[in-house]
């Protein structure tokens, strides 16, 4: 019997029964140890034979099997470089350069570290949003062009990719968030025997520095606790309240339950939980502004979308007329810098916070210059 050379193929990987949802792809096969599989999305067992019987589906198809069919023609060999630049259409042929050849392993130097990437991703078990993060980060490898096999995983191509990232449209930040997320994948290529190092073991980059986020102070954290708001304005300002006196990030707020989530300590609740994001733990205090926002919402927050909540909040910054772009994340800050302004440890507000480094809660917490007057005068009270 003949192999399908284009089909499509569902859960791959056997995780649909585990997870209730599978990826759905095409699959191209280019030669005994070469495959190119095409991501089209993530599906339910009932769903995935709807999308693959999809228009859109058929023509993915439909055009890989003409390209297999052009190479052919035109007597190519059917290797991963030559099937790309046909799929992506490249107006001319890329210039051939002569390198020299280690012998070791040739066949383990022409596999395709994009399709490695994304097998790899669509067996993690992560959040959408941070799927969506290492997606971006595959697609920004797959633009820049020069790291498509595993033997183009050489320092010099990661200190290339380095430079085309810093083309002034990015932040340091943003650039070593790229390199973080593909040094995981790199890394794990180097440990199973698939390339002889680890190229970012013997190249330098930068972390750079987040821009520092401008937290409110008690006092226009006060002035927006008692502005009068209205709907959505209202139960927004309310979230953001919450953050504030409790130190929770905007995921953390969406999944509160009072009820499984808080211990009482003398007079006060605590919450007592684990961070979405890092899983870490973290025990923080509702202070009074915070337990009288559950109260007014009966023990329930209010249900929003990080980037709705954000809108909400660039309105509720106008009104008050606060200098400082008002994001959710600001309220973490906030609460951050008005623990330190009234002496908790540092060590203690990393807790509360949830951080696994303090140098994170240095980050997130701002001294304030009046906190340092106020030492300086007990210190000079101290030594007179």
């Amino acid at each position: 019997m003949k192999k399908e050379l284009v089909e499509v193929v569902f859960d791959r990987r056997k995780n649909s029964e585990k997870r209730g949802y599978g990826f759905l792809e095409v699959q191209v096969y280019l030669g005994r140890a070469t495959r190119k599989y095409i991501m089209i999305g993530k599906y339910s067992p009932d769903d995935w034979q709807a999308a693959a019987a999809s228009p859109e589906t058929q023509a993915l198809v439909a055009k890989c099997k003409k390209i297999i069919a052009a190479m052919d023609v035109l007597d190519e060999e059917r290797t991963y470089d030559n099937f790309m630049y046909h799929f992506n259409g490249e107006d001319k042929k890329p210039k051939v350069e002569v390198k020299e050849v280690q012998p070791k392993e040739p066949e383990k130097s022409g596999k395709s570290f994009l399709d490695f990437m994304e097998e790899a991703l669509a067996n993690e078990d992560l959040r959408e949003g941070t799927r969506k993060h290492k997606i971006c980060a595959i697609e920004t490898v797959r633009t820049f062009g020069k790291l498509n096999t595993y033997g183009d995983l050489t320092p010099k191509n990661i200190i290339a990719f380095d430079n085309w990232l810093h083309d002034g449209t990015r932040t340091d930040v943003t650039c070593y968030g790229y390199h973080k997320k593909i040094h995981k994948w790199v890394r794990q290529l180097y440990q199973m025997g698939e390339i002889p190092q680890d190229p970012y073991q013997v190249v330098t980059l930068k972390r750079g520095k987040c821009r520092e986020r401008e937290p409110l102070t008690e006092l226009e954290l006060k002035l927006m606790r008692n502005y009068k708001f209205e709907g959505k304005l209202a139960r927004v300002r309310d979230l953001f309240i919450f953050a504030a006196y409790t130190g929770l990030s905007f995921c953390d707020t969406q999944t509160f339950d009072f009820e499984s989530m808080t211990k009482k300590e003398g007079k006060m609740y605590y919450i007592d939980g684990s961070r979405i994001k890092t899983d870490t733990k973290f025990f923080t205090p509702i202070l009074s502004p915070a337990m009288k926002v559950l109260e007014k919402y009966d023990y329930q927050l209010p249900k929003i979308s990080n980037q709705k909540a954000n809108d909400y909040l660039h309105v509720i910054q106008m009104e008050l007329h606060f200098r400082q772009k008002l994001t959710f994340h600001v309220a973490r800050h906030s609460f951050a810098t008005m623990a330190l302004a009234h002496d908790v440890p540092i060590e203690n507000v990393a807790r509360m916070l949830g951080h696994q480094d303090i140098k994170t809660t240095q980050i997130y917490a701002k001294v304030l210059r009046t906190t340092i007057e106020r030492h300086a005068t007990a210190l000079q009270r101290s030594i007179s």
